[in-house]
């Protein structure tokens, strides 16, 4: 099921890529330590802010709907929240 999100997750995961291609170019170039780890917490930034906006969006709607089908989909919401928590 394709979400509102998933464009701007997509978009936010391109340029993750981009800088990353970007890194293992700078380590072949032999560039300096510290603007690589600058470089890769650049790219850990984007994967986590991509990561955090899946999450809550999931939470907001799909979990949302589950809430509103009574005791059934209450509980399977429940395990798949469990499930999403040891991603967050």
């Amino acid at each position: 099921m394709e979400h509102a999100s998933h464009p701007d997750i997509v978009k936010r995961l391109k340029r993750a890529h981009g800088h990353l291609a970007g890194v293992i170019s700078m380590i072949e170039e032999g560039r300096p330590c510290v603007d690589l780890a600058q470089q890769l917490h650049a790219v850990e930034s984007a994967i986590t802010n991509a990561k955090r906006i899946l999450i809550q969006d999931h939470m907001e709607h799909c979990l949302g709907h589950g809430m509103e089908n009574g005791a059934k989909g209450a509980t399977e919401a429940l395990a798949e929240f469990k499930a999403l928590a040891k991603y967050l």
